[in-house]
């Protein structure tokens, strides 16, 4: 994202849990096929990405389980919530996800949903899962950084 960019993008919502359950290995911006009344939820932040996950259908990726909740005013527009969504990516990018996919262990999980330009973007992510003494690691490496910072806190204003 350069600085630039910046002013044209607004983000609907992040998985957080997505950077403490796994290790990111590489990042893609992909384009959403979305029909009726899908946007106008997402734009109200009624969608929920935590649970969902990326998967092969031929030879087209889509979102699984990504729930976007029907729109207030929609009536006979609106869609099943958890339906597959279509992700729009290059052949290149497709070939390079399915190559990684195929090693054990690896995943694809969406890390955060965004307007860019009037167009509803997911970030997706290659990626690993954590083992248990992984994520008790960065979680006492967090904790240790936040005490020194602190410190250095209470040093520099006197305290």
């Amino acid at each position: 994202m350069t600085a630039k960019d910046q002013g044209n993008y607004k983000v609907i919502t992040v998985n957080r849990k997505a950077r403490h359950d796994y290790h990111i290995l590489e990042t893609y911006e992909a384009g959403l096929v979305l029909k009726g009344t899908e946007v106008k939820s997402i734009r109200n932040s009624q969608i929920s990405i935590k649970e969902s996950y990326a998967q092969f259908k031929g030879n087209d990726l889509y979102i699984i389980d990504m729930h976007i909740a029907p729109y207030q005013f929609g009536n006979r527009y609106n869609l099943e919530p958890k339906r597959d969504r279509k992700l729009l990516l290059n052949k290149k990018e497709l070939s390079r996800i399915r190559d990684n996919i195929n090693t054990k262990g690896v995943t694809v999980v969406p890390l955060k949903l965004y307007f860019k330009n009037g167009y509803a973007k997911l970030e997706i992510a290659l990626a690993k899962g954590k083992k248990l003494y992984d994520k008790r690691r960065d979680l006492t490496e967090k904790a240790i950084t936040r005490e020194a910072e602190r410190e250095l806190k209470n040093k520099i204003w006197g305290r």
